[in-house]
């Protein structure tokens, strides 16, 4: 009879675990595809806290996952953005973790001048939405700034040419800000000398600029890309200083040139741009001179005639003299009789002033009849006075009888007996109000301490007086003490 327990046919099969499978997989696409260069559209583009990068390459029937790490993205030309098209550079790889594939990305470019121009189409078209191409935020450019700040690369023929030209034409202080013109460390190198220029106190050590140009040579797009990134258009348009585009040649635009306040063609136009010809403005200054010493000899010349034609106008002194000298030769020879005339009157009037003693008696009688008059009207006056002033004291008096003072001080006292009984009354209550939040409290402190713990079982060890939370503490401990909620005991040490 057949065992019921003997084993079926054998399986010649071998068996994996997961991990091999993967380990098998990884090493197969790695050995298969370790340099690769893929070209699709970007999509999904995240960027995480950790500095990695995370985006999709696709085309019309396939997507392909791809990481660039963030030692990688920090150092790419170009930034990446969803809907570019590139051509992207690195190895496939899986990730076990989830049973897929990517792509590790070590660079990234755009496919080609058109994709360039494409994105950077959307880059201007986004800018400008901000408003940070608008007219009315540009500021005037000094006419004639003392300090220039030039952001540039110290070696090239550009800065000559600006030097040269301000040279000829106004000879002024000039800061040059050394940077890279083109590669991974345009952009930021140009940004941070903006802000740099901006960040300079006025009148310091080192002067901050009346002015800023910021100037490069020409070259092809992807040479002057460093000038078309959001961190350099953005520190140009946040800029104090007025500022001075001069990248390329003329007919080079980048995006720098629509966030500046003034875009010259070339460096050589941006000094030119920067200040005026000195010989020139020295030659205006003498032609408003000259011209301000004619108006001026002009202006008294016609003062001067125009004060000689008044003046004739005029009439002779002698015929303004003339009437007044006669009225005066008149009124003189009138004046001694008509002073004798004077006294005369004035003699009479003295005669008949009130000065005879008839006329003296007669007034005095009247001032005693008067007088008299006063006295009889004065005494009545004196009596209902003193009448009055009596009868007000009087009615103050009763006022201040004692039998109302007595009832005024009883009810004073009623009143400050029951002030005093409700300050006792609010004292007692407050008193006990403190003495239960203050039981309250101790009960929650004896709650939550560690007295109440023990007593549920647990124990506190101390070894050389510090607490002891594990066997290493306990073992190297000589002397140690357990703790319970009736007492404490010492264990000598024991391995």
């Amino acid at each position: 009879m057949m065992d019921l327990f003997e084993d079926g046919p054998a399986d010649n099969t071998p068996e994996y675990s997961v991990s091999e499978i993967s380990g098998a997989v990884k090493k197969t696409i790695e050995g298969g595809f370790a340099h690769i260069r893929v070209r699709g559209e970007l999509g999904r583009i995240s960027r995480p806290s950790s500095g990695h990068i995370y985006l999709d390459l696709k085309d019309d029937r396939s997507v392909l996952s791809a990481v660039i790490w963030k030692g990688r993205a920090s150092a790419l030309t170009h930034r990446p953005e969803e809907g570019m098209e590139v051509i992207a550079t690195g190895k496939l790889t899986t990730f076990p973790g989830q049973s897929k594939y990517q792509m590790i990305i070590e660079d990234i470019a755009p496919a080609g001048a058109g994709a360039l121009m494409a994105m950077l189409e959307k880059r201007r078209a986004m800018l400008a939405g901000e408003g940070l191409f608008d007219t009315a935020r540009k500021k005037p450019l000094p006419y004639l700034p003392e300090i220039i700040g030039v952001v540039t690369s110290p070696s090239g023929a550009v800065i000559r040419d600006i030097l040269h030209r301000l040279r000829d034409r106004f000879p002024r202080k000039v800061l040059v800000w050394p940077v890279a013109v083109q590669g991974q460390k345009c952009a930021a190198e140009v940004a941070a000398a903006i802000d740099g220029f901006n960040r300079l106190t006025p009148g310091g050590a080192l002067p901050r600029p009346d002015l800023i140009i910021v100037a490069r040579g020409g070259g092809s797009l992807e040479d002057l890309w460093g000038f078309n990134e959001e961190i350099v258009v953005r520190a140009a348009a946040a800029s104090d200083i007025p500022l001075i585009s001069a990248v390329g040649h003329e007919t080079d635009t980048t995006l720098i040139d629509f966030a500046a306040d003034m875009r010259a063609p070339t460096p050589t136009a941006a000094a030119e741009l920067a200040v005026p010809v000195r010989i020139e403005l020295l030659a205006f200054v003498d032609q408003q001179g000259a011209r301000l010493v004619r108006a001026l000899s002009n202006g008294v010349q016609t003062r001067r005639q125009r004060l000689r034609d008044l003046a004739r106008a005029l009439p002779q002194v002698d015929t303004l003299v003339d009437g007044p000298r006669q009225r005066l030769d008149y009124l003189s020879d009138r004046l001694p009789a008509a002073l004798r005339q004077a006294a005369a009157k004035k003699r009479l009037q003295l005669s008949d002033a009130a000065l005879r003693p008839a006329i003296l008696h007669r007034r005095l009688a009247e001032d005693r009849r008067r007088l008299a008059t006063l006295s009889d009207r004065l005494a009545p006056a004196l009596q209902r006075r003193t009448r009055d002033a009596a009868t007000t004291l009087e009615r103050a008096g009763r006022g201040l009888r004692s039998d109302l003072l007595r009832s005024r001080l009883d009810r004073q006292a009623d009143r400050l007996g029951i002030a005093l009984q409700r300050l006792s009354d609010r004292a007692t209550r407050q008193q006990a109000e403190r003495s239960a939040r203050l039981a309250a409290l101790d009960r929650l402190r004896e709650t939550l301490g560690y007295m109440e713990t023990l007593k549920r079982g647990y124990a506190v060890v101390r070894g050389d007086g510090a607490l002891v939370t594990d066997t290493v503490g306990a073992a190297k401990a000589g002397n140690l003490e357990i703790q319970f909620a009736d007492g404490r005991i010492d264990v000598r040490s024991g391995r």
